[in-house]
């Protein structure tokens, strides 16, 4: 096997982890189901970061995940956490806010493993409040 086609095969192997663990995260039946959460979740997450930390993100991603990301158009002002949400239930055929919190957070909660907490926590500072709970962490408040 050449170095390219050991290269694309540790790819696919990633992709197909990330798959696995969004599966296992969100429990659900198929990984066909899986894919296609992964897929919007992280298309609409790509809308939402910028600069550094979207790099940082790309490379740090499976390259299909990172692909995700990297080729949607950030938009203008960073949707809320609810309204992140009801984005995503808007993309998924028969979703509603319930199933896709619950698609949203399968996703995201799995990211922290895969890119590192540092990673993550500069990702949810360009965020609207609300974010930390759809990626599995607590909500800090600076005190008063």
């Amino acid at each position: 096997m050449s170095a390219l086609s050991a290269d694309r095969a540790t790819r696919t192997a990633r992709w197909s982890d990330l798959v696995d663990a969004v599966r296992d995260a969100g429990q659900y039946a198929s990984a066909a189901e899986a894919e296609q959460v992964v897929r919007v979740v992280l298309a609409a997450l790509g809308d939402h970061v910028t600069g550094d930390e979207r790099v940082d993100l790309a490379r740090a991603l499976p390259e299909e995940a990172a692909r995700l990301v990297a080729s949607r158009i950030p938009v203008n002002r960073p949707l809320t956490a609810p309204e992140f949400v009801d984005a995503v239930a808007g993309r998924i055929e028969g979703a509603t806010p319930a199933t896709a919190r619950w698609d949203v957070s399968s996703v995201l909660s799995v990211l922290p493993k895969l890119v590192g907490d540092e990673l993550v926590d500069r990702l949810l500072s360009q965020l609207p409040s609300g974010y930390a709970l759809l990626f599995g962490k607590a909500e800090l408040v600076p005190a008063a």
